[in-house]
């Protein structure tokens, strides 16, 4: 379906696009689940397949809107696993309310909430924010604003 403009109607669609969507299914794990139908995958398996489908389009950059929602912690951390893998070579832009998770994948965080913030994170501050396997978005909050917690 990432090629859905070049599909012919009679003939479907040609060995490139066919070749293109099994080799994006393979990029993102999913190539053993070609022949399923959308309904016998989980929500995890379902988010996978439409990245691959938007990776047929070549994109230059892939912007998401909560890709976990509904999703298990497992199949977040698959998720976001996928998206770091993918960050080398495509920009990888995550709306998301998930701060906990998002921090361990992270480089950049945009907070907005009435004006725009921004913040690069680095090893340091990401290891301020996981002590202990514990993490607060208030503690976010005073670590980006320089605060002592």
């Amino acid at each position: 379906m990432g090629h859905i403009g070049t599909k012919r109607a009679i003939f479907g669609y040609g060995k490139d696009e066919v070749m293109c969507a099994m080799g994006s299914l393979a990029q993102v794990g999913m190539e053993k689940f070609a022949q399923k139908k959308i309904g016998e995958l989980s929500g995890g398996q379902r988010q996978r397949v439409m990245i691959a489908r938007a990776l047929c389009a070549n994109p230059k950059i892939l912007i998401l809107d909560e890709p976990t929602a509904s999703i298990d912690i497992d199949g977040q951390k698959k998720i976001y696993e996928l998206l770091k893998n993918l960050n080398r070579d495509i920009t990888i832009i995550v709306v998301s309310h998930d701060i906990s998770i998002v921090l361990e994948y992270a480089n950049k965080i945009v907070h907005i909430n009435k004006r725009l913030t921004y913040h690069k994170l680095n090893k340091k501050e990401k290891e301020k924010l996981n002590m202990a396997g514990h993490f607060c978005e208030v503690e976010l909050f005073h670590i980006l604003k320089g605060d002592s917690i």
